[in-house]
């Protein structure tokens, strides 16, 4: 509430508790700690902006997720054909393109999902266990792990 000032002039109280916010007029507000019921706004995730200028066409603003989508479409066409090695290879390599666009470039559009580190980390290794996974796949792995055949096997007896 204002307080009358021997000028005559009304001088408005600051408030600045930890819980006080301001409203939309910019004056502070008492609130509470609770969480809200219904969420009002997101933040964007930091380079989560347009990939090219504005005028450009809606796909060429978003080329870093459209080219990680659509090696990943390629890598299941493949798969689909019964080429399962080369197919998962390209998935895990779009992943792991995925997580250098996002190192690399300071605005990905919608590749940005959370934070750059987390996105990285996501990307990273979910691309390098796809890539681990193909080429350990049978018959005739291109990877040999010389305990995973011991650790099996332990398993399966025990």
């Amino acid at each position: 509430m204002p307080a009358e000032a021997d000028s005559g002039k009304t001088e408005e109280i600051e408030v600045r508790d930890p819980v006080s916010a301001r409203d939309a007029a910019g004056v502070p507000r008492r609130t509470t700690r609770r969480f809200p019921l219904f969420t009002r706004d997101t933040a964007r995730p930091e380079g989560g902006g347009r990939a090219a200028p504005g005028d450009a066409p809606a796909p060429a603003r978003q080329w870093p997720v459209l080219l990680v989508l659509g090696m990943v479409g390629v890598g299941l066409l493949i798969t689909a054909l019964d080429v399962f090695r080369v197919g998962t290879l390209v998935i895990g390599s779009a992943l792991l393109a995925g997580a250098v666009l996002r190192w690399f470039l300071p605005s990905v559009g919608m590749l940005a999902v959370r934070s750059r580190f987390t996105d990285i980390v996501t990307y990273g290794v979910l691309g390098l266990v796809i890539v681990l996974l193909a080429l350990m796949a049978q018959p005739d792995p291109l990877l040999k792990v010389p305990f995973l055949k011991d650790a099996l096997h332990f398993t399966v007896d025990g």
